[in-house]
Order: C-alpha cells, then structure tokens, then sequence
C-alpha cells in the first residue's frame, strides 16, 4: 500500500526536474520560484514549521553584521535590480 504522501514525493521530482530545466535555459527567475515551492513542499512533508524555518535563519544571520554601505545615487540609466538571496536545499 503506497503513503499517503507518496503523490507528494512524486510532485517534489517533477518540480526539481523542472527547476533544472529552467536555470539550464537562463529562466533564473522562475526557477526561483520553483525552489520556493520546493522548499514549500519539502517543509510539509518534513513537518517543518514555518516558525522553525524563521529561527534556523534568525540563528544563521549575525546580529552584529558590517554596518550597511550607503547608497550610490541611481544612475541617469535607471536603478538597477538588486540581485537576490537564493536558498540551496540540499538532501
């Protein structure tokens, strides 16, 4: 008799295989957005809370980080994009 969570576990590889899709075509957006449903969907199955998820990065950030850099003017180009923050997940 299969889980109950089995159809899950089968979601999560589609979704990982898409997501290497996407980043192996230059999609870097959107496969962000895939990681983000994988991390979703990895925290269900392991029953992680979302609170458990805030302190594990509460604990990884440090309290007593460099102080930030001001902040350039915008260019006569246009502001730039902030590059962002990606999570690995690892097995």
């Amino acid at each position: 008799m299969a889980s109950p969570e089995q159809p899950l576990h089968s979601v999560l590889a589609t979704l990982e295989q898409c997501r290497a899709v996407l980043a192996d075509t230059t999609n870097r957006e959107t496969a962000q957005l895939v990681s983000v449903a994988i991390l979703q969907l990895r925290m269900q199955l392991n029953r992680i809370a979302d609170s458990d998820l805030k302190a594990l990065c509460d604990a990884m950030t440090p309290d007593d980080g460099p102080p930030e850099k001001p902040r350039a003017p915008i260019s006569p180009q246009g502001p730039r994009r902030r590059s962002t923050a990606v999570l690995k997940l690892v097995k």
